[in-house]
């Protein structure tokens, strides 16, 4: 039996539109005109939208549940309006580099994911060389790290390594994802003490452009395809855009916590802002900004990367865990921060919706059309909410929004068309699936 789901604005081919979703199967069957006798009819103060996709969320299971899990973690972004994650490599133990590993994190997930769920591989000195396996296995792509990666277990890739992975991803048009940063240029190891620009100044811009400039070299040689990971510095985006002209396969992404974020404001002892690469300040926002609007910036995405309230409540910055929880407010700070700036909430949109699904292989996510999947969200653009860490979703209550008032509410999450979030209700349901690498589905 169909069900239908009318709103005054749906997101439709980029625009919002009166419409009713007639959903059949768990799919979106057709699209009607707006009925105020659908099944269920939005109120006129919401809109409608695809379900998001989060390409870089660090679920942390098997081994470190303790930080986050599978169950906390996929209610926290059916929460946020995110009907999709690609969970990383680390810092589950063991990490995903072998397809052992893979088998033992899918065996953790199963019966408990409230949203769908893919993938990531690592790519780490040992395993190189049998990448075409791990991805045979399901992995969407494979991540690395250029400078060490705060897990002993996961180990960065040198420049000749670099160079020898993208080589063998490209023997079958895999994608590498990269945490940039080069090591020769980070100034400290240790205790910082507790001002945020003493941190800030250990993991300068030069760090990210050297790193960035290095992918895109390789990228250009082998002809691989590459993406950089939270691209954190403004500064760097010109030559991510003249390698593109080029025709180099490179895409990037940045966080939200680099968009509404400043460094200045970042309060002395405080580990929840800390991440790597840092927050940064002066102009940086807005030469960011400029890269969403432009299309340099391919996606948004949370890098949901939590860790336990002891390891993030150091007063010192070196110490600290680095990490930020966002993937629950990610899309109301994101649009707060972008409605201040007067950019219209289309804008945003595809960078949190098709832009990462496209970028992990996940063609179909993220749009309302004919056959696709009904991942849909209400969300209220212009109700207000006072972020409380300990009202979140996730296991550790920990965030650097904590206290602020973010515009954008999320009210109800649909999965297939099933209901699986209200909001005041929490989860409501656990149907999540797998996702593997060549568009096999599988259930949970």
């Amino acid at each position: 039996m169909s069900t239908r789901i009318a709103a005054r604005r749906v997101y439709l081919d980029g625009a919002f539109t009166p419409a009713t979703v007639v959903i059949d199967d768990g799919l979106v069957a057709s699209i009607e005109s707006f009925d105020v006798s659908a099944d269920t009819v939005l109120p006129a103060d919401a809109v409608l939208l695809p379900g998001l996709v989060d390409s870089h969320v660090h679920l942390d299971e098997p081994g470190r549940t303790e930080w986050e899990g599978f169950a906390t973690g996929t209610a926290a972004a059916a929460a946020g309006g995110v009907t999709t994650v690609v969970d990383m490599p680390l810092n589950s133990s063991p990490v995903t580099t072998t397809i052992e590993a893979l088998q033992l994190k899918r065996a953790a997930a199963r019966g408990k994911l409230a949203v769908d769920v893919a993938y990531w591989g690592g790519a780490v000195p040992e395993n190189l060389g049998s990448l075409r396996a791990m991805a045979d296995a399901g992995v969407v792509g494979f991540k690395c790290f250029l400078s060490p990666s705060g897990i002993d277990e996961f180990g960065h890739l040198d420049p000749e390594q670099l160079e020898r992975c993208l080589a063998e991803l490209a023997e079958f048009d895999g994608l590498l994802i990269v945490h940039a940063e080069d090591p020769a240029h980070l100034h400290a190891d240790g205790a910082l003490g507790p001002h945020y620009a003493d941190f800030e100044a250990s993991r300068p811009p030069l760090s990210e452009r050297a790193a960035i400039q290095r992918v895109i070299d390789a990228a250009r040689r082998t002809g691989a395809r590459a993406h950089i990971v939270h691209v954190s510095d403004g500064g760097s985006l010109d030559a991510v855009r003249a390698a593109k002209a080029e025709g180099v396969r490179l895409t990037i992404e940045t966080c939200p916590h680099y968009l509404t974020l400043d460094a200045a404001a970042v309060p002395d002892g405080a580990g929840a802002f800390k991440c790597c690469p840092p927050i940064r300040g002066g102009d940086n926002p807005d030469l960011l900004w400029a890269g969403v609007v432009d299309g340099t910036i391919d996606a948004i995405v949370s890098d949901h990367s939590p860790a336990t309230v002891a390891l993030k409540d150091n007063p010192d910055f070196g110490l600290a865990w680095g990490g930020i929880a966002g993937l629950q407010t990610g899309l109301s700070a994101v649009h707060s921060t972008a409605r201040a700036r007067g950019l219209a909430f289309e804008t945003l949109l595809p960078l949190m919706t098709t832009g990462p699904a496209r970028i992990a292989g996940l063609e179909g996510l993220g749009v309302i059309e004919v056959g696709a999947p009904a991942h849909l969200v209400a969300f209220a653009p212009d109700e207000q909410l006072t972020v409380d860490a300990a009202a979140l979703e996730y296991r550790n209550p920990v965030s650097p929004w904590h206290g602020q008032t973010l515009t954008g509410v999320v009210r109800e999450t649909w999965l297939r068309g099933a209901s699986v979030y209200r909001r005041g209700a929490a989860v409501t349901e656990r149907e999540g699936r797998e996702l593997l690498r060549m568009a096999a589905v599988v259930e949970a």
